[in-house]
């Protein structure tokens, strides 16, 4: 009886053994079958400036399209920048990055938009002492009407575009007026720089991680009157999760303070920096592009400048940020949240400045 207990426990061990052996024999033919993935072309214009400086390690390292993927640069800036652009690109090449696979820098648009998968709209006209809104209109209406025109000629058949350069949404509307073949949704422009400025204020107040806030809204416009809304956020605290508004317990603040910290974060950067934000910016589009691409964690939302379609009774026809979701390369409108007084105010006043924008925009394309 023994005999027969010490030949089957052997038999056992064989088995065990040959299904081990065998299982790292199929892991290791899987690991040596493992297809790199294509590279994505991503361009960035104005890439030679502040944002595109912090943005292009980030894209060559994976923090915008993930840490197995890829990425060909396209960097575009104008003629006065090509000797700084062109040092960006020494940089880029010193900096050996695994994922990169080739740059390109150049001042010529139609070789910039080349096969081109993602854009980042960095480049636009500021506004300079004594510039009257009109004229910088002028100057960005022109620079994305050129852009929209290469970027629909020569850009991928899936192109997505992101437009970041100031005003943000109203170019991002000029570039879908100039680019008509590419699809409404494959257009946007960066409100994660704010979304991300609510959730920093929120945890910053509670004494919580920021990832452990989540659910905040950026409406409208990216300007000063954008509306910061954590009447849905939520945040997870040692007790649970707990509403942010319900958690502070300070509707005084969360009504004013909160609000004007958010919108008016960028002027204060400025002010400490002597500079605009450059490295927030350049995160916030990583994360756009990312969630855009990759997906929304379930159950979360972010905010996104988007082609309005009525929701929640914004007029469409404007670039207007909303909560959305995203999955397979598409992001939803959240529909469904209560909008309460307050809320409805904040939402249509910066809704007025976005169409009162696209006015603006619309009288210089007609004086172009």
């Amino acid at each position: 009886m023994e005999q027969e207990y010490i030949i089957l426990l052997q038999k056992i061990l064989v088995v065990l053994f040959s299904v081990t052996l065998f299982w790292k024999i199929i892991k290791h033919i899987c690991g040596l079958l493992v297809i790199e993935k294509e590279p994505v072309t991503v361009l960035v214009t104005g890439a030679a400036g502040q944002i595109g400086y912090a943005l292009l390690p980030m894209i060559a390292r994976g923090v915008m399209l993930g840490p197995d993927q890829p990425v060909i640069i396209h960097m575009l800036d104008i003629e006065p920048a090509a000797e700084a652009l062109n040092g960006v690109k020494m940089e880029l090449i010193d900096a050996a990055f695994p994922l990169l696979k080739d740059v390109v820098a150049t001042t010529d648009v139609v070789e910039a938009c080349q096969g081109v998968n993602i854009a980042v709209m960095v480049g636009g006209f500021p506004r300079k002492e004594g510039m009257e809104r009109k004229d910088v209109m002028s100057k960005n209406v022109s620079i994305y009407k050129a852009q929209a025109s290469a970027l629909e000629q020569h850009a991928a058949p899936d192109r997505k575009v992101l437009v970041v350069a100031n005003p943000a949404n109203t170019n991002a509307l000029i570039l879908k007026e100039f680019a008509p073949s590419i699809p409404e949704k494959n257009i946007t422009c960066l409100t994660r720089l704010d979304h991300n400025r609510a959730l920093g204020q929120i945890s910053e107040k509670l004494n919580v991680h920021v990832s452990d806030v989540w659910n905040v809204i950026i409406w409208g416009n990216h300007s000063s009157t954008q509306y910061p809304d954590i009447n849905h956020a939520t945040v997870k605290t040692t007790n649970g999760e707990k509403s942010v508004r319900d958690a502070i317990a300070n509707d005084n603040w969360l009504n004013t303070e909160f609000i004007t910290t958010v919108q008016q974060r960028g002027a204060t950067i400025i002010k400490a920096r002597k500079l605009s934000s450059a490295l927030s910016a350049a995160s916030a589009a990583c994360d756009h592009i990312r969630d855009w691409v990759l997906g929304t964690p379930k159950g979360t939302w972010v905010s996104m400048g988007v082609y309005s379609d009525g929701s929640y009774g914004i007029q469409p026809g404007i670039m207007y940020s909303f909560p959305v979701t995203c999955e397979k390369g598409q992001w939803s409108i959240v529909n469904g949240l209560k909008i309460d007084e307050l809320s409805r105010e904040k939402m249509d006043a910066t809704a007025k400045e976005l169409m009162d924008e696209k006015t603006l925009a619309y009288s210089c394309l007609i004086d172009d």
